[in-house]
């Protein structure tokens, strides 16, 4: 065991309970945590501005985080300031945006293609919003989330402007399936198990998953404000390294049983494990009653790179604030948003492991870009990336942000 010289080794880590918190439970419960001379205390919260409030005022040490908090704290849109870094990418993809079954089945009434691509799903809702006399009513769960600007995008690409012709609206994530039940929601975007819970309850589809969005988008990093990480070096890095081992591990299918086991229990997800099941597998029941289809990457924890910080997704991120309205452009505003993701810090920590990681040589790549997987690794090594590109084949070049705002019609 390691962790003497340590300046902390008691941390008090917030999460959400969504099938990506896994690589906190598996350091805490396999041990990879204790082997680093870490001891984890993992506080369950209901929703995401609890999880920010608590790392601001330093109640938590690091938190399971939505990959836009850091950058929106840092900026200081819609919170007081802080400078909040992501030192750690927790997992790639793992969410879906999921309608009512009655409008699916409106959705599949108006649709002239098949509604599992998410062009011909967006299409399809155009006509059943432009049909109906109300706005439709969507969920997210933060409005710096990765599950807001999907959303936006999803429906901004069929014509949809996501300010005018629907309302959306903050629920956490383990209320959605009941507001859906009590009528108060007609669509949503959410990580699992609230997709398959509502599925498995009778009232909604799964349209669209988000690996059919964006290949490999970001999901949920570590978070930590930039002051306790300076205070603490040599305890940040133990808890990467006890983290990029509990990846290792909660990527395997063979530990996904034991995984999802572990995950049922009333202080994490408490809900089934067979539905635990179906994300970390990626083979869901997009409908009540439907078969299972397999979703090749609907949740990646470790492969492909799925670890790393890169600079580029915090961009993306940032692009994504701008383009509605949550924060101005300014050079100032980018110079902060690339800060906030810290691939010195990853690979600093994962650079006494033994073997060494195959590490990405860059720091920040054209997202969106690669169609099929791709070498990408450090001097030489092969580290494969990709695909991951966006639905609508648009890649996002970290270089031209201005230029890819501009790039979108106007609604």
């Amino acid at each position: 065991m390691s962790g003497g010289n340590l300046e902390k080794t008691e941390l008090s880590l917030g999460f959400i309970p969504l099938v990506d918190c896994s690589i906190l439970v598996a350091a805490h419960e396999k041990g990879f945590a204790s082997a680093e001379g870490l001891s984890l205390a993992l506080h369950k919260e209901r929703n995401w501005a609890t999880i920010r409030d608590k790392l601001n005022l330093g109640h938590f040490d690091a938190a399971h985080m939505l990959a836009g908090m850091p950058v929106s704290a840092s900026l200081g849109i819609g919170q007081v300031q802080v400078d909040t870094i992501a030192p750690f990418v927790m997992n790639l993809n793992g969410n879906a945006i999921t309608v009512s079954s009655d409008v699916y089945t409106a959705m599949g009434d108006a649709a002239d293609g098949d509604l599992s691509e998410p062009a011909h799903s967006g299409a399809a809702l155009k006509k059943v919003i432009d049909a109906y006399e109300a706005p439709l009513t969507f969920a997210m769960v933060y409005p710096f989330s990765c599950h807001n600007y999907e959303l936006r995008y999803w429906l901004a690409a069929a014509g949809i402007d996501p300010d005018r012709d629907v309302r959306i609206v903050v629920i956490p994530p383990s209320l959605i399936a009941e507001s859906m039940r009590a009528g108060q929601i007609d669509g949503f975007c959410v990580g699992e198990p609230w997709n398959s819970l509502a599925v498995d309850m009778g009232l909604a589809h799964i349209v669209v998953p988000k690996s059919a969005f964006w290949r490999q988008g970001p999901e949920k990093v570590l978070g930590t404000t930039a002051a306790w990480a300076d205070a603490h070096p040599k305890t940040l890095n133990a808890l990467l390294k006890a983290l990029y081992k509990a990846a290792q591990w909660c990527d395997e299918s063979a530990n996904h049983a034991e995984l999802a086991q572990l995950l049922t229990q009333p202080h994490y997800l408490d809900v089934p494990a067979l539905i635990i099941l179906r994300a970390l597998s990626g083979d869901l029941a997009f409908g009540p009653d439907e078969a299972q289809r397999h979703v090749e990457n609907f949740l990646i924890f470790h492969r492909q790179a799925a670890n790393f910080p890169w600079r580029s997704q915090a961009l993306w991120l940032y692009s994504q604030m701008v383009r509605w309205g949550q924060a101005d452009y300014s050079k100032v505003g980018e110079d902060i948003a690339r800060s906030c993701f810290r691939p010195d810090i990853y690979r600093n920590a994962l650079s006494g492991l033994t073997p060494p990681p195959i590490l990405p040589g860059a720091s920040e790549k054209v997202e969106g870009a690669l169609f099929d997987p791709t070498p990408a690794g450090a001097k030489g090594r092969p580290l494969v990336l990709g695909p991951d590109n966006f639905f609508d084949e648009r890649p996002f070049d970290p270089d031209d942000l201005q230029g890819y705002l501009a790039s979108f019609p106007t609604l």
